[in-house]
């Protein structure tokens, strides 16, 4: 906690950004970060609350102890609460800038919709260490004979990479890209999170001995090559395959998923080159299919690129402006929400189903649209069009990709087509084989994401040397 009276006496001081008609004209981050002293201001407000559901699974996967650091905070020391807020997540810097924070829903203030502004401290706290230099390389004391492949560079991919090579394994991590991080450098964009981050992160890993091996797209061949060469192999590739939208015009030019779209942007902007042919927003009417994180990103990059106009469709009904908290705390409430992206000047159209691409010549011109009703059923002689030269499906993910190493190789699937693997061990079907992140639970967060990599790190640990220090 912080100070025992701090939540009487100080207000909730929300992030503020640079105006929206700045902003929009660049792809950097544009969140202002509170000083130092009304960081600490925010931490004193953190409440004896008596059980602290915002460090719970309800609030934070990761089970970051957040009233401890709130109080290092809150007596000027940084580095102590550094070194607490790292015990528990390997990239606090990440889930600072974009976790949805869902600690802070949990936190007992919020029942009077006041909560401690939690995520702006942990960006804080990450930042700070950084600038101090106390985030440094934890190379092994010795090193156990035993190496360890990882697939896949993404959140839970790293997370388990360094917490393997700090007890000593041998790490190789293969990424199919030129670069790690998964979506939080191909898919997040950089006006959200600038990659530098993750660059960082990579660094400090090579220095504790990681070996990432870029460009390695593995097949079931390859895998079968890596599960012979190593002692231990996990699987952290992701749910990549887009769900099937299954409407008419789907095939139409300048209609597109979200994440070819963003992934494009993100490789602009780090100056990469693409085979794909380029999408772009620029001057043309926008309309953005889904009512998630991934259509709010479609968005901001749009108006960016220079959209005449965005439209966001959204089949659910507009949710009500303050949930009722004795129904839903302290679990993630259905509320209406705005996000940054969204203020910047987007259309936002709710109940209404997309019935059709309309088009000519080939080429997309409009989307048809319809109200629906309760069960989201189109009501009759509710339809209406709406211009678009560019559609993007942002309606979530179905999987993991199956046209790789997933579909030719014996793993045991679930019911969403994932790979079987349990929260115990995080072993698949297949021996030496594990399975981790998206890959196993699906479409989900990336706290959950670090989680699982954490988690399945000491499961190999464990079952590598029959003991294991990781932390679960």
């Amino acid at each position: 906690m912080g100070k025992v009276t701090g939540f009487l006496e100080i207000d909730r001081q929300e992030l503020k950004y640079q105006p929206a008609s700045d902003r929009v004209r660049h792809f950097k981050e544009f969140t202002l970060p509170l000083s130092r002293p009304e960081v600490e201001r925010q931490a004193a407000r953190c409440m004896d609350c008596g059980i602290p559901f915002c460090q719970t699974d309800t609030g934070c996967p990761v089970d970051n102890q957040i009233p401890d650091w709130n109080d290092l905070v809150y007596a000027g020391d940084w580095k102590r609460a550094s070194e607490n807020l790292h015990s528990t997540n390997n990239f606090p810097e990440f889930t600072g800038r974009i976790c949805p924070a869902p600690c802070e829903e949990a936190c007992v203030l919020n029942i009077e919709n006041t909560p401690v502004a939690i995520k702006a401290i942990e960006q804080a706290i990450a930042d700070r260490a950084w600038e101090e230099g106390w985030i440094k390389p934890q190379p092994p004391q010795a090193m156990t004979g035993k190496t360890v492949g990882i697939v896949g560079a993404g959140s839970a991919g790293m997370a388990a990479a360094q917490q393997l090579a700090r007890v000593g394994h041998e790490v190789h991590v293969y990424e199919r890209y030129q670069r790690a991080g998964g979506l939080l450098t191909y898919g997040i964009p950089d006006f959200k999170m600038e990659k530098g981050g993750v660059e960082r992160r990579v660094a400090q890993m090579e220095a504790e001995g990681v070996v990432f091996h870029f460009g390695a797209d593995v097949d079931a061949e390859r895998l079968r090559a890596l599960v012979e060469k190593h002692d231990a192999m996990l699987l952290t590739t992701g749910a990549e395959r887009p769900r099937d939208p299954g409407l008419p015009g789907a095939e139409l030019e300048g209609v597109h998923y979200a994440m070819p779209f963003l992934v494009q942007q993100n490789r602009r902007v780090a100056r990469e080159t693409f085979p794909d042919t380029p999408i772009v927003a620029a001057g043309k009417h926008v309309v953005v299919i889904g009512g998630g994180d991934t259509a709010s990103d479609c968005i901001g990059t749009s108006i960016r690129q220079g959209a005449l106009a965005v439209t966001q469709m959204d089949i659910r009904p507009m949710p009500p402006i303050r949930e009722n908290k004795d129904l839903v705390w302290p679990y993630w409430p259905t509320k209406f929400r705005t996000s940054s992206s969204q203020a910047e000047g987007a259309d936002r159209e709710f109940a209404a189903a997309t019935l059709e691409i309309v088009g000519k010549k080939g080429r997309a011109t409009h989307v048809r649209c319809a109200r629906v009703d309760a069960a989201r059923k189109p009501l009759p002689g509710t339809e209406f069009d709406i211009r678009a030269d560019l559609v993007l499906f942002a309606i979530g993910f179905a999987g993991p990709r199956e046209e790789t190493y997933v579909t030719a190789y014996e793993f045991e699937r679930d019911r969403r087509t994932n790979i079987f693997a349990n929260t115990e061990d995080y072993r698949t079907s297949v021996p030496k084989v594990y399975a981790a992140g998206d890959v196993r639970r699906g479409q989900s967060l990336v706290v959950w994401a670090i989680r699982e990599g954490r988690q399945a790190a000491r499961a190999i640990d464990l079952d590598l040397m029959g003991e294991t220090t990781l932390p679960r």
